[in-house]
């Protein structure tokens, strides 16, 4: 069988931590009111809503043009995203490569929170860029992307019929990018800076003969024609800036 020449890169719906970061912005907290580990964050209702309209669109286009194999992230965002985006009953396959960068001491701090409660990670941040600033017990960009090779060494040795769907969180699908368009530090901080993954946004990788290409970048418009909210949350506020 052939090997995948198309990828479809989603992020998950909005979460309820997507949530908890944007009050805790808005009212100048340090930290996260929310409960559950990173890795049990559910989809608030409108994510579900943008997770099902991504489903609708999916199965509204060509045959030849719908994933054909589906991998998640193991949290729950994506797993939820996931079964809700697919029919029922396919195969959803899990890798814990695709799941979102860990933050260590940093995890459920806005940037108000770190700068007080962790000056020094701060300070690291401001010299070493976003790119390899690895917080204590958790991870860089740089280590994300070193998951991210591995994965995609795997994935793409693999036969596939169709399209690929990696179901996923907005720093790996920035990642993915990086690495299969062999950008630079650089390039991918200025693409990072310039936009974010929005919710149940759609990027397409596709293969060609000189390497590969985006198709399609943080495409919402399907959310937006099935009349589902479109949200824009940064992932993790570690921005320094």
């Amino acid at each position: 069988m052939p090997r995948p020449r198309s990828l479809l890169l989603v992020r998950h719906g909005e979460s309820v931590g997507n949530l908890a970061s944007a009050r805790a912005e808005r009212e100048g907290a340090e930290r996260l009111d929310l409960r559950t580990r990173d890795a049990d964050t559910p989809l608030s209702p409108r994510g579900e809503e943008q997770a099902r309209a991504t489903g609708v669109w999916f199965a509204s286009l060509p045959a030849q043009e719908r994933p054909t194999a589906v991998w998640s992230s193991p949290y729950l965002r994506a797993r939820q995203t996931a079964s809700l985006a697919v029919p029922e009953g396919t195969r959803v396959r899990l890798d814990e490569r695709l799941r979102d960068r860990e933050l260590g001491v940093l995890d459920r701090l806005t940037w108000r929170g770190v700068q007080r409660l962790h000056p020094d990670e701060a300070e690291r941040r401001r010299h070493l860029g976003k790119f390899y600033h690895r917080p204590s017990g958790g991870e860089s960009w740089a280590d994300v992307a070193l998951r991210v090779r591995a994965f995609l060494d795997d994935v793409l040795r693999a036969p596939a019929d169709g399209p690929v769907l990696l179901v996923t969180h907005d720093a790996v699908v920035m990642l993915i990018r990086y690495v299969l368009e062999e950008l630079t530090e650089e390039d991918l901080m200025d693409l990072e800076r310039g936009r974010s993954v929005r919710n149940a946004s759609v990027t397409r990788l596709d293969a060609s003969d000189d390497g590969w290409r985006v198709a399609m970048f943080d495409e919402v418009g399907h959310l937006a024609a099935l009349d589902a909210p479109v949200t824009e949350h940064e992932g993790t506020d570690d921005r320094g800036r």
